[in-house]
């Protein structure tokens, strides 16, 4: 199925939607500093008014970028490409199509995978002011659909492309996997070197014994904002395996919220991130356990450059119905500069008895054991710190969903040392 050519009106029901979620707004108000949430953000710098509704763009070829990282996958169960907040191209393998798998405008979705109770049921109505105005102004929502009992054995590709500049959008993505169904997704952020904002939104919703595995690269240019939501829904004994990649934008934040609401539901949550230059990377983390023997886990590793900052804030909450809940947060940071800053706030809180709750938490240069190892067997200083770096975030990227993207991550990975290594 391709879907490149111009789409027909939407239907009535996402009209109305739009217009409730509109009027339950109104205008807009961007949240403050002074909220705990959006303590260190520089949220108090952003001019919504400065920015334009994103034009359709012209029909044509893919982007040079987005064919790059196509080319990467041989193989791929389906693929849906959004060039400016609007599907360009969508294609579903027939094997896949066959079984009821749909991937591509929330408004092309068949009856089966029910599209007019797709959207919102994780997210409700939003949790910050940017998911509501996502609800309110997407243009063209994705949906990926797997059918109950469907083991999807190639990979499904999201690539969001931001071309025009001066722009906000407004990305929106839901995954729905059914009951004992099981998929790996890629959902991939990058844009031309434009100053621009978007606002996407992620729904992850996992029935009972479904398997997610969910990759999210932010690799947005150097002048662009992104302020993201995803919020996941994970039902019993169903496993979410999140990673991200942030690596792009100027500001760019990810508020992530897992939601365990099912008994023996599992979250496991990952994302390696490096600041260069003035970069300020931000992340929000809410793992929820609503039920019993539940697990969640979380691992976030950043390294930042230069006068780059990062932002971690989590919270473990484990609810009166969550006994038996085993939640682990750790946040590891590396200072190559001392103009570099890292925050790194883990929380918990317990509302029950008969749990296993950690969390921990460290920001530091380099170590100097490591170095002192490396230069003692002849390794220069500066290949030394390296092989430090790659090593610190090999652990999250060997567990990366596609693994065929991962040369492409630590291509530009590499870069960024080339870069520090030049400027020494």
């Amino acid at each position: 199925m391709n879907t490149s050519d111009a789409p027909p009106a939407s239907p009535t029901w996402i009209d109305e939607r739009r217009n409730a979620s509109a009027a339950r707004l109104g205008e807009p108000v961007l949240p403050s500093t002074d909220e705990e949430v959006w303590r260190y953000s520089r949220v108090a710098e952003l001019d919504l008014d400065s920015f334009a509704s994103a034009p359709k763009p012209a029909a044509g070829d893919l982007p040079q970028e987005v064919t790059a990282v196509l080319a990467l996958i041989s193989e791929r169960a389906a693929t849906v490409v959004v060039v400016d907040g609007h599907v360009v191209h969508s294609e579903i393998a027939a094997t896949w199509a066959s079984k009821g798998v749909f991937a591509g405008r929330v408004v092309d979705a068949p009856v089966s995978a029910d599209p007019e109770q797709s959207l919102g049921v994780v997210s409700g109505d939003g949790v910050d002011v940017f998911s509501q105005l996502n609800d309110a102004r997407s243009d063209d929502p994705v949906l990926v659909s797997i059918p109950a009992g469907v083991t999807v054995t190639a990979p499904i590709v999201v690539i969001d492309w931001i071309e025009t500049e001066g722009i906000v959008t407004y990305p929106r993505l839901v995954v729905r996997v059914g009951a004992d169904a099981d998929v790996n997704v890629l959902d991939w952020h990058g844009s031309a070197d434009v100053v621009s904002l978007a606002a996407p939104l992620i729904e992850l919703d996992l029935a009972r014994a479904a398997r997610l595995r969910y990759g999210t690269v932010q690799q947005r240019g150097p002048r662009m904002w992104q302020i993201a939501s995803q919020v996941s829904r994970v039902d019993a004994d169903a496993t979410l395996d999140s990673s991200q990649v942030a690596l792009g934008a100027e500001y760019g934040r990810t508020r992530t919220d897992c939601r365990l609401v099912g008994r023996g539901a599992t979250g496991n949550l990952r994302a390696v991130y490096f600041g260069e230059d003035s970069q300020t990377l931000d992340f929000r983390t809410f793992q929820q356990h609503a039920a019993p023997d539940t697990t969640s886990n979380l691992l976030f590793k950043g390294v930042v450059d230069d006068h780059s900052r990062s932002v971690y804030t989590g919270l473990i909450k484990v609810e009166k119905e969550g006994r038996g809940t085993n939640a682990f947060q750790t946040n590891r940071n590396i200072k190559l500069s001392e103009h570099a800053w890292a925050e790194s706030v883990p929380n918990l809180e317990i509302e029950t008895n008969d749990v296993h709750c950690s969390h921990a938490s460290t920001v530091g240069p380099i170590d100097e054991d490591q170095r002192f190892y490396l230069e003692s067997r002849g390794v220069r200083t500066d290949v030394a710190e390296r092989l430090i770096v790659a090593g610190f975030f090999d652990e999250v990227l060997e567990e990366f969903p596609v693994p065929a993207v991962v040369p492409l991550i630590e291509s530009a990975i590499e870069a960024r040392l080339d870069r520090r290594s030049e400027a020494s």
